[in-house]
């Protein structure tokens, strides 16, 4: 899990440099620990010898953060509806969720193993 924490302190840097205000920055944050906590726990099934990887960038004009596991995959399809009345006093699996409202874009894709998950923050309004 200390790699949950160094992924969201990177990001949280990230924003911050970015120039983006204390709740824009807390919403990434949150967005990207919630990410890194499903590639490890999920994903790679909170197994030390799969690593998950990272990356974080600055275009200017959009901050992208990828996170893949190693694991199985997933089709975010099939994960159930965090709002559907059956799940609503569900203590889990409100992640992606969580994760779609805080970033205007959500992509996954995947790997042979694993799943990739990108997620981006406009920085400047699209013309």
């Amino acid at each position: 899990m200390e790699s949950v924490n160094q992924v969201e302190t990177a990001a949280g840097k990230l924003a911050t440099e970015a120039g983006l205000d204390d709740d824009t920055v807390f919403h990434i944050t949150m967005a990207v620990r919630e990410a890194a906590i499903n590639a490890v726990l999920h994903g790679n099934e909170y197994d030390p010898c799969r690593p998950i990887s990272v990356s974080l960038e600055n275009s200017g004009r959009d901050l992208t953060i990828t996170i893949a596991d190693e694991g199985k995959g997933v089709d975010p399809a099939t994960l159930p509806d965090p709002l559907a009345p059956e799940n609503l006093l569900r203590g889990t699996g409100r992640g992606i969720f969580l994760i779609r409202s805080f970033m205007d874009e959500v992509r996954f894709r995947q790997l042979d193993p694993g799943t990739e998950l990108t997620m981006v923050k406009h920085l400047v309004a699209a013309s």
